[in-house]
């Protein structure tokens, strides 16, 4: 009995030494980050994931720390957008992955060289306070006297999904740095990241706010008194990638972490979170517009890379940071 006993607890140690322990840094939300790591390991018991979240620019500063420490922890990165990713990628961190089950998806949402996948599309527009303010058409609409101290703005500066808006919009004709420029004007502080903006508008804090569609639809289906408008003139908008670090110590469990996220089942679960999920056979969250309705602002993620120490420089001179 001894000798049995004994031989169980040895083969209980060696599958416990090889378990896979697969480490996510992420900037979804806590809720959607435990979500999505419910239901992976319910497809993938064998994996045990350690998760991490902050906003992506914090993530970013600890990677940072990391990499100067000699010491990359995260096997995986899930996080708001890809100019980060690229810099990563330009500095050559991540693991191609040339065979992740990117299926019929629009090349557009996934790296050409295979190091970085979109996972969704997250749009940014104007929020509004229905109890307190009107709809508007365009970005340019919300520039006027009677918004003054009146818009919530996430910061660039800590919400990778306000970072790639600010790059969309400084690139687009018709918008520009005057945008911006002008909501310093009007006394306009951006700082935090989504969550808090879209708590200002629904609070009555704040008329407008600019904020990615899903958080503001989703306070509306639980009775908010807020509503969203896709501007005409345009929205940005990011894909939440996902992407393997070159120094993973796990490459096989991030692998099959990609896979999964760019699965039907993972397709599924994004638009249950009420985000629009990228395969086209999976049914929108109640209450989007068709993709094919909204003028979307993309962003040339290279130039990007290239000019965001200086982007972010010239942000924080206007708000005066």
């Amino acid at each position: 009995m001894r000798l049995a006993a004994s031989a169980l607890t040895l083969l209980l140690l060696a599958g416990t030494a090889h378990a896979e322990k697969l480490v996510l840094y992420t900037s979804q939300s806590p809720e959607q980050a435990q979500q999505t790591v419910d239901a992976f390991q319910a497809e993938h018991p064998e994996i045990e994931v350690e998760w991490t979240r902050n906003g992506t620019s914090q993530l970013m500063n600890v990677l940072r720390a990391e990499i100067a420490a000699g010491d990359l922890k995260p096997d995986v990165l899930l996080v708001a957008d890809t100019i980060n990713l690229g810099q990563l990628k330009a500095e050559g961190r991540l693991m191609a992955y040339p065979e992740a089950k990117v299926g019929t998806y629009d090349k557009g949402t996934y790296d050409k060289d295979m190091t970085f996948f979109g996972t969704k599309v997250i749009s940014t527009g104007i929020a509004y306070n229905t109890q307190s303010a009107e709809p508007v058409e365009t970005w340019a609409d919300l520039l006027v006297e009677e918004n003054r101290g009146q818009i919530a703005v996430p910061s660039p500066l800590y919400s990778g999904a306000a970072l790639n808006h600010l790059h969309a919009l400084i690139n687009a004709p018709e918008i520009g740095w005057d945008f911006y420029e002008k909501l310093a004007e009007l006394d306009i502080a951006p700082e935090g990241g989504n969550g808090p903006a879209i708590k200002a508008v629904a609070g009555g804090l704040a008329k407008y706010a600019i904020v990615v569609d899903a958080n503001a639809l989703r306070a509306k289906a639980k009775g908010s008194p807020i509503d969203f408008v896709f501007p005409k003139d345009g929205v940005s908008f990011i894909t939440e990638p996902v992407a393997i670090l070159s120094t993973a110590k796990e490459p096989e469990a991030a692998k099959v972490f990609v896979d999964f996220l760019l699965s039907r089942k993972g397709q599924e679960l994004v638009a249950e979170q009420g985000n629009l999920p990228l395969d086209p056979e999976v049914a929108s969250p109640e209450g989007f517009p068709k993709l094919s309705d909204i003028t979307l602002l993309p962003i040339d993620a290279g130039q990007a890379v290239e000019t965001d120490a200086a982007v972010r420089e010239k942000f924080t001179e206007i708000f005066g940071g």
